[in-house]
């Protein structure tokens, strides 16, 4: 039998049942839910004058400042549907570079002239709010006793309401600066970025011919990994509770090796939840759509229906929030780690990336004839150049302690940037590069050999799930994002990568044409350069296989196998360069961003080394001692009686051994640890203290305590094992 805390936990959840919906289904259809706390088109139209809301959707749609006089108008509307919604306080919502979203409330209470209690909210508490900006990471921007900050409100992004049980507030998406001006959050530089595409974007358009086209916008649609397991299990996992993954564990007799999970049966307590997530994310505007079981035991995911990056980028704070306190109510804890189990698949964010029009065309849809698509092949030009120009910054964009523990193994992408094309459109670039037609493609079918099934049209591409990049019909995969982490950063780099290569496109065509070319020669000598400079970034393969290892080293792009490696090619020349010349970054805001990562992985890993040797010391250690104790009573006991202790002898001696391989390597850590907290040199330096000394001392810690759960009596053993938690709902 297992300790009486674990032997309490298995009993709880066996005595869980699906959560009820505080509402019926049908009581509460899907129109009565979708933006029913969202401040959308439909309330500004119903609540705003007409001029009003016709500069608010300018404002949205095209980027066009929106006027302050303005701002009275809209507090007032926005104030009086957050009343009739039951909220008392209103807080500007922001995303600082924790990674997290952050607020500050303040009700709408206010005296009048007369003493009276009023419920006011002003254009002037909508437009700014002041939170204190001292304890949010910097970078070196603010100093602590600095301490003001602004946020600013983004009416690009719309207003809702989070309800609890007791009340509601009005949130409002803003973005987060110092007082001397800089971005303190994710949120202003993806702005800017989104502006600086747009810009590259309607340049090349007008370049083609496109007359019309004001504004170019990236869209985005990301999909949600996560775990769920017991909180009664969470409770009794102090490496969970710390660092978001489990820091021991021994592998259990089944993982995932019968493929039994992926797409399988949603069990009742996991589909009530997920109805319940979706239900509140409808109410929040989130357009969510798909959810299933994914690979893992206890992993699941949710994805929502494209959306403009910067609504979307909200819309995944929301989606991840949501999930977290969802899944306390249903008697579960959300894990958003990478990696929160060893030995199994761990979850990532897949970045699925296009461009729009403002009249709504898809920038990255091919056509029926994708080599006649001049507008496409363009595109497409731009993102191959963008993506092998900037492979470190985008490898950059995803690198964290959490995500170290996933890339590169065989469930994502390799560590190495490269793109998938699929061979259609691979034979068109080639035939580009090599000025020969490119052959003609028919539609063709799936014949299933059922007669009853119909045939299945095949898409022009197979997908490839081992490619960082990779093409799936209209639009682009970025598969290496971590589960946990903000979608700001990546979608920064993409916009901001993508504005760079259609502005030197852009500059290439213009060239051109003042050379006295047409404009269909000038694309074509501009496309097939660019293409033959930067095809060595197309690979349509196996991404895992060490063949791909050895080519890519050949081809010369770049493998950053870690984040410290990675995050030290930040704030290269190069990049800089690319991130002032487009006012997305400045230097010390670039400066900043590499300090805080380099921070942040410090601090990640030393938590994560001050858990392991405290659950190691304080709970593993004392019950393997206890069981050896045991061990050789039962050798003291049997030898006076002339009974046969050979055997029992050897596997004492052998738990002896791992109870003291297991003290040597706690003595290492906390002497690696030690090492690393006093290193007073840079950032870098530090971090690779981390990397290089307290992590493989973490891990030799892990392995003898695994080797221990596997022989120590499961009565002595303190902490849930991977068989409960991720087996047991």
């Amino acid at each position: 039998m297992p300790t009486e805390a674990r032997r309490e936990a298995v009993a709880a959840v066996m005595a869980r049942k699906p959560v009820a919906a505080k509402t019926g289904y049908l009581e509460e259809t899907f129109k009565d839910l979708w933006c029913k706390n969202v401040f959308g088109d439909e309330e500004m139209r119903k609540r705003l004058p007409e001029g009003a809301y016709r500069s608010l959707k300018a404002c949205v749609q095209h980027g066009t400042s929106l006027d302050p006089a303005l701002a009275d108008l809209v507090a007032n509307a926005m104030k009086d549907w957050a009343l009739s919604h039951g909220a008392t306080h209103f807080t500007h919502w922001f995303q600082p570079m924790t990674g997290l979203t952050a607020e500050k409330h303040d009700s709408f209470v206010n005296w009048d002239e007369s003493g009276r209690l009023i419920m006011e909210f002003s254009g002037k508490a909508l437009v700014k709010g002041e939170p204190d900006a001292s304890s949010f990471p910097s970078g070196g921007l603010r100093a602590t006793f600095e301490a003001r900050g602004y946020t600013a409100w983004d009416p690009t992004s719309p207003a809702f309401i989070r309800e609890t049980e007791n009340g509601a507030t009005l949130c409002i998406p803003t973005a987060f600066c110092s007082w001397t001006g800089e971005a303190l959050d994710k949120k202003t530089p993806l702005l800017r970025s989104a502006e600086a595409l747009s810009a590259s974007a309607v340049r090349m358009l007008k370049l083609l011919g496109d007359t019309h086209v004001q504004s170019v916008y990236p869209t985005l649609g990301a999909e949600q990994e996560y775990f769920l397991i017991d909180r009664a299990f969470a409770a009794l996992r102090p490496d969970l509770l710390a660092s978001g993954r489990t820091l021991f564990g021994a592998k259990p007799p089944k993982g995932q090796e019968l493929e039994d999970h992926y797409f399988g049966t949603i069990s009742p307590r996991v589909i009530a939840y997920m109805q319940e997530v979706d239900r509140e994310l409808w109410k929040l505007g989130v357009p969510v759509k798909t959810r299933h079981n994914e690979v893992a035991p206890a992993q699941f995911e949710l994805a929502p229906i494209f959306e403009r990056t910067t609504v979307a980028a909200d819309h995944n704070m929301l989606t991840m929030e949501v999930l977290r306190q969802v899944a306390t109510r249903h008697g579960f804890t959300c894990l958003l780690h990478e990696k929160p189990f060893s030995g199994i698949n761990g979850s990532g964010k897949h970045n699925n990336f296009s461009m729009a029009t403002d009249y709504g065309d898809n920038l990255l849809e091919p056509g029926n004839t994708p080599a006649e698509n001049m507008r496409f092949i363009v595109f497409l030009t731009a993102v191959l150049r963008a993506v092998d120009v900037h492979a470190d910054l985008l490898r950059i964009s995803v690198a964290h302690a959490g995500n170290d523990h996933r890339l590169g193994a065989n469930e994502a992408p390799p560590a190495i940037i490269s793109v998938y094309l699929g061979d259609q459109l691979t034979d068109i670039v080639q035939a580009l590069v090599s000025g020969t037609a490119a052959a003609e493609t028919k539609k063709s079918f799936m014949a299933l050999g059922v007669s009853a099934l119909p045939k299945l049209p095949r898409d022009a591409t197979d997908r490839n799930r081992t490619s960082p990049f990779a093409f799936t019909g209209n639009k682009f995969e970025f598969r290496a994002v971590g589960s946990s982490q903000s979608i700001g950063t990546p979608n920064i780099v993409l916009n901001s990568i993508l504005a760079d290569a259609l502005r030197h496109l852009a500059d290439g065509i213009e060239a051109q044409r003042a050379a006295g070319a047409s404009l269909i020669d000038a694309v074509q000598k501009v496309v097939q350069a660019t293409l033959r400079q930067h095809q060595r970034i197309i690979f349509n393969g196996n991404g895992y296989s060490q063949e791909w290892q050895d080519e890519a080293a050949k081809r010369g792009l770049p493998n950053y196998r870690n984040t410290v490696d990675a995050v030290g090619q930040w704030d290269s020349a190069k990049n800089r360069t690319l991130f002032a010349s487009l006012n997305v970054l400045t230097d010390k805001e670039v400066e900043s961003r590499g300090h805080i990562m380099h921070e942040a992985y410090c601090k990640a890993v030393a938590i994560e080394a001050q858990s392991t040797l405290g659950i190691a010391s304080s709970s593993i250690l004392p019950a393997a001692t206890r069981h050896l104790a045991t061990m050789a009573s039962a050798v003291a006991a049997a030898k006076p009686l002339g009974l046969p202790t050979s055997k029992l002898e050897a596997s004492t001696r052998a738990l002896a051994n791992g109870v003291e391989t297991l003290v040597g390597a706690i003595a290492d850590l906390e002497a690696a640890s030690a090492k690393a907290d006093a290193d007073h040199g840079s950032l870098t330096h530090h971090a690779k203290a981390y990397r290089d000394v307290v992590i493989p001392a973490m891990n030799a810690v892990r392995a003898a305590a695994d080797a221990l759960e596997d022989v120590v009596d499961d009565d002595l053993w303190p902490l849930p094992k991977y068989r409960e938690i991720l087996f047991m709902h």
